[in-house]
């Protein structure tokens, strides 16, 4: 599995005006219950930034004019699949993720958030969360990820 590359992927942590982050509770057997802030892989073509507002779209439904970007990861995070995983998920192809992040506001409201606008949905809940229980509602293997980001968009969230 060590010879298998990253997933090229975006994702997108977004700040309510109270400092709240968005999660979202995963659907999906593998995933079930688990939480994550809204993140998917980039397409063809594609640059990061317009991969993270997609995923955002897709996701939790939010429009892109609805999000105020704040800041993006100084870095690529990278994370490895727990080998149970590994040549079972995006068909086999990839050991883990390499997620560029964004950090963003949202200028809307409740109302604007709707988890069944994509034809599949991934998230079947969200909620707002103290930034610093990101690591916590993650799944293990993304721990790491999650607590650098937080440290690293602390100041502008």
């Amino acid at each position: 599995m060590n010879d298998l590359g990253y997933r090229p992927c975006a994702g997108f942590m977004l700040a309510n005006q109270d400092g709240l982050v968005l999660v979202g509770q995963r659907i999906g057997k593998q995933v079930l219950g688990t939480w994550q802030m809204p993140q998917g892989g980039i397409d063809p073509g594609e640059d990061e930034e317009t991969a993270a507002l997609r995923e955002l779209h897709e996701e939790t439904g939010i429009e892109a004019h609805l999000v105020e970007i704040i800041a993006r990861a100084s870095q690529a995070y990278r994370y490895d699949l727990p080998p149970e995983l590994q040549g079972k998920v995006w068909g086999g192809k990839y050991r883990g993720q390499e997620q560029n992040w964004f950090l963003g506001r949202f200028l809307g409201g409740e109302s604007d958030i709707d988890l069944q606008a994509h034809e599949h949905p991934e998230f079947k809940a969200y909620q707002w969360v103290e930034p610093e229980r990101l690591p916590d509602l993650i799944v293990p293997f993304k721990r790491e990820v999650y607590a650098a980001l937080v440290e690293e968009f602390r100041d502008h969230i």
